[in-house]
């Protein structure tokens, strides 16, 4: 139930950071947008609509339709952050500041949507419209859920052209790389992990140093060097950045001569990590 409660708080934060960047850098300054929220910026600027109530009524439409993709939490939360997007898109509607750069615009406007999106999407709930699309294409083709959602924004906003013309679409696509850079970063990048591989003599003992004062499993290779056709023990652990120093700690006081690759890893699903299920 904490953890729900919490969820819940982190989908209102991303829902108010997005409205404030949609009502703050994007329609003062006549930029688009993609997706339902990009086709909610077309009908004010053509109908002068308002940008909660069309976003509430096209992302419930889509939401009747693309729930059965979705599971039940995932369901629940996207309503959550829906409602919450359309509120608070009619709250922030008339805020305002006082900078009329438009790089700085665009720039902040990418970081504030890649933000707000970010979270809501990393506590397992989505904004619905091409969100849904994305999270479709990641379960079933494997596509990375910013970079597809990327690609089916791209196609609103270049319907935004005949509106908002060359300019402003081409200030649009930069906000949405910006957006897609910092959404990025807060779903998979606040907890990089990092995956080590280490050849050792002495590699019985450094796992049990791993296990007992790091708490992580460290699983065995069996391998041979290539020139002396001697076999070697090869030991994969898969651990937070953080812990990297500590481990690294380990291994000098049991074995100054070990051999330590350490990678980048943009997902771990499993015990002690990410529960492969969300």
């Amino acid at each position: 139930m904490k953890k729900r409660l919490i969820d819940i708080l982190m989908i209102m934060v991303g829902a108010f950071i997005f409205a404030v960047a949609i009502n703050v850098f994007v329609i003062p300054n006549d930029l688009g947008e993609g997706g339902v929220t990009g086709l909610t910026i077309i009908a004010y600027y053509q109908f002068q609509w308002s940008p909660g109530l069309v976003s509430l009524i096209i992302n419930s439409f889509l939401l009747i339709v693309g729930y059965k993709f979705l599971d039940k939490t995932t369901t629940i939360y996207t309503i959550i952050a829906v409602l919450f997007n359309s509120l608070f898109l009619h709250l922030t509607e008339s805020w305002t500041i006082s900078t009329h750069d438009l790089m700085i615009n665009t720039i902040f406007g990418g970081v504030f949507t890649g933000i707000g999106i970010g979270i809501i999407i990393r506590v397992g709930g989505t904004t619905a419209g091409t969100t849904i699309l994305a999270r479709i294409m990641n379960k079933y083709l494997d596509w990375n859920i910013s970079y597809a959602l990327l690609f089916f924004d791209l196609i609103v906003v270049l319907l935004s052209y005949f509106i908002i013309g060359i300019q402003g679409m081409l200030f649009t696509i930069v906000m949405l790389y910006v957006g897609t850079k910092v959404m990025d970063f807060i779903i998979e990048g606040l907890n990089s992990q990092k995956a080590v591989m280490i050849v050792s003599n002495e590699q019985k003992l450094i796992a049990e140093r791993v296990n007992k004062v790091m708490d992580r499993g460290v699983t065995v290779f069996y391998g041979k060097g290539n020139y002396t056709n001697t076999p070697k023990d090869i030991l994969y652990i898969v651990i937070t950045k953080p812990e990297v120093s500590m481990l690294k700690k380990i291994v000098k006081s049991v074995d100054k001569n070990a051999f330590i690759t350490i990678h980048d890893v943009r997902n771990v699903f499993g015990e002690g990590f990410v529960d492969i299920s969300k």
